[in-house]
């Protein structure tokens, strides 16, 4: 049972005030009128309502307590998280020489009277540079239909215009394709191709759903192309004269007919049966292209929501122990290479100074201070009396007279950078060329500074481990807490000793799922993969935390797919699609590693699937009669369903269900 802190006194206003009413006859027989309109019964109102404020006052002396005691603990509130998002740079004309966006260009949502703008600033570096375009190639049907070759054709006359060429296959065939080979690279790049066509070619199709789609090549990798998002495409697919602009994603090399360049091409995709509902048709004949000019229209660049303070000037130091200066904006976000305190003496050297957590370990040499990231507070080390009457410096003190510089910190940060798509669209830092910019993805991972509240349920916690990763339940709170804006939920699984046969002895797995912004529909299988440069950090966290014969396995759990197949009946004059709609959604949600499960907390690790989950789930819609059948089975991660219907899922222990394609039918 939980411990319950009793209150240093529970009188409340109206207890203090009965309480002097009953001794007035003690103390004054003559007094008999105890209205509230009398004056004396008003004194003794204002002098309770004055004794309450000082109980409540007191009944804060515990809580006080607690928080000095999670301050002896070393437990301090965490900063916030900001968000990231690509921002994509749109150049009003192709530049002939290369375009710098310099690191820390600021780009905002628009200002209103009631709202600030939100921040963003970009992280790195990026030079737009003009693509150098050095092979065309068609690939072809040979012969032989299983085959492909490839055909090169001629940069200059089809930039001059003199001549045109088949793109695909006079009878365009699935996976044919036009390839650019270029000798730089052009990742992140808004590549821009102006074409003329022939009207007569590439009949058979609608201009407004193409059957093809852009990609560029990744490197030798497992998948080697990835698809390009189209930014416009105004050529009524390749049936005239008109402009394709696409955003590249990070290119690699790759070795096309025995040329190994960065690679984009035009491939002609299979029409499934959704793209045939949607009345997408294939080529009759293939387009002919007379001309081709290529140009670099913009890039794609990593941002942050933050802002940059550079060389912000403190003041003077004192000369004193435990100097506290503050920092003019704040909350601070975490610090990276060369953010860092300089202190600087008249006509002395500059002297760098470095921040850690507490000055237990600091002597008085050592040039340390801390920061409250929260608060922009910096503090110097103090001095304290030792025992023997001795003064013990944890840390040096700055020079008196000598000035105080913050190189370079960035603040922000917070649940409002989570924008929705294209709110960031104000350039505020001026950049010659660039004619708009905008965000094409939601901000996500945004997260608030931590509460007063959510540090005191961290703290049993923290006491159980000691920062210390030895238990399952170790694994997963330290985990938690090391990119908490990344991981959605985490899992521990340590073999038994019954095991130790067949496994590594001191193996430990760490199962991660990814944190998502909309985890409660149909999910894409990529996403719920844990980004690689989150792998590192989480790995490096708790190496540093394990014990030395304990080998780590970070890894994403086995996921079970299901795709459910309802048929139902729903009540006369209901519209059919919204029932459809609410169907599908708690199937999705329900059959969910995040926020599924009986509790909605995602399924549970090692739980089997039954078909009466489905229909619990399925309880309580709205405008439904009945339901007639449920089909269950397995799924593969692309949402098809594969075998026959089953009656259960069983799902392995490191495991969890995951939705395919479910679908609805009314009967």
């Amino acid at each position: 049972m939980p411990l319950s802190a009793p209150k240093l006194d529970d009188r409340h206003f109206q207890d203090l005030v009965d309480e002097a009413k009953k001794r007035i006859p003690h103390y004054n027989k003559e007094w008999t009128d105890h209205n509230v309109s009398d004056p004396g019964v008003t004194l003794i109102e204002l002098f309770a309502w004055m004794t309450d404020i000082l109980l409540y006052r007191v009944n804060q002396v515990p809580d006080l307590h607690y928080i000095r005691f999670l301050e002896m603990l070393g437990i301090t509130l965490k900063g916030p998280v900001p968000a990231h998002t690509p921002i994509t740079f749109w150049l009003a004309a192709p530049q002939p020489n290369t375009v710098l966006i310099p690191s820390g260009t600021e780009v905002s949502s628009t200002q209103t009277e009631t709202e600030k703008p939100v921040i963003f600033t970009t992280d790195v570096d990026f030079r737009i540079n003009p693509p150098n375009l050095t092979n065309i190639l068609s690939r072809v049907a040979a012969s032989d239909p299983s085959k492909k070759t490839y055909r090169a054709q001629n940069i200059r006359r089809l930039d001059a215009g003199f001549e045109g060429f088949e793109v695909f296959t006079s009878v365009p065939q699935v996976d044919d394709a036009l390839y650019f080979g270029f000798s730089n690279d052009l990742s992140h790049h808004l590549l821009g191709f102006e074409m003329e066509f022939d009207p007569a070619g590439g009949a058979g199709i609608d201009p407004t759903l193409p059957p093809y789609i852009w990609e560029a090549s990744t490197g030798d990798s497992d998948t080697h192309w990835e698809i390009c998002e189209v930014d416009m495409d105004t050529t009524r697919g390749m049936n005239g004269i008109g402009r394709i602009r696409i955003h590249l994603p990070a290119m690699g090399k790759y070795k096309v007919n025995d040329m190994e360049q960065f690679w984009v091409r035009v491939r002609i995709k299979e029409i499934n049966a959704s793209d045939e509902r949607e009345g997408m048709h294939a080529y009759r004949l293939s387009p002919r292209l007379r001309k081709v000019q290529v140009a670099s229209w913009g890039c794609t660049v990593p941002a942050t929501h933050a802002q940059k303070v550079v060389r912000e000037f403190l003041g003077i130091s004192d000369g004193s122990p435990g100097q506290r200066i503050q920092l003019k904006s704040h909350p601070i976000l975490e610090r990276k290479k060369g953010e860092n305190l300089v202190v600087q003496v008249e006509s002395g050297p500059v002297k760098t100074w470095v921040e850690v957590e507490n000055f237990s370990d600091s002597s008085a040499m050592d040039l340390h201070y801390t920061l409250d990231s929260n608060s922009g507070e910096i503090r110097f080390g103090p001095a304290v009396r030792q025992p023997d009457g001795t003064i013990k410096l944890y840390g040096a003190v700055p020079d008196r007279s000598a000035n105080l510089l913050f190189e370079q910190y960035r603040f922000g940060g917070g649940q409002e950078g989570n924008v929705q798509a294209r709110i960031l669209n104000t350039l505020k830092t001026s950049i010659p060329f660039i004619a708009q910019v905008s965000n094409r993805q939601p901000g996500w991972g945004g997260l608030d500074a931590e509460s007063l509240a959510s540090a005191m349920m961290r703290a049993p916690a923290m006491l159980r481990s000691r920062d210390r990763a030895v238990t399952e339940s170790d694994f997963e709170f330290l985990a938690r807490q090391s990119i908490p804006a990344a991981i959605g939920r985490v899992k521990c699984l340590q073999p038994s000793p019954g095991d130790a046969a067949r496994v590594v002895p001191g193996q430990v797995y760490v199962l991660v799922i990814p944190r998502l912004p909309k985890p409660e529909g149909k999910l894409d299988p990529q996403l719920l993969t844990l980004k690689p440069e989150d792998v590192a950090a989480l790995s490096d966290y708790l190496d540093q935390r394990r014990l030395l014969t304990t080998r780590l396995d970070i890894r994403p759990p086995a996921y079970q797919w299901v795709s459910v197949k309802v048929k139902m009946r729903s009540a006369p004059g209901s519209d059919q699609s919204t029932v459809e709609q609410e169907v599908l959604s708690r199937l999705y949600r329900y059959l969910n590693p995040l926020t599924g499960g009986p509790d909605g907390n995602g399924w549970p690790f090692g739980r089997h699937l039954f078909i009466s989950d489905v229909y619990q789930c399925l309880q309580g819609v709205a405008n439904v009669l009945f339901i007639r059948s449920v089909e269950m089975s397995s799924a593969r991660p692309d949402g098809a369903p594969v075998g026959d219907p089953v009656e259960s899922l069983e799902v392995v222990a490191h495991g969890v269900i995951a939705s395919g394609n479910h679908s609805v039918e009314f009967v």
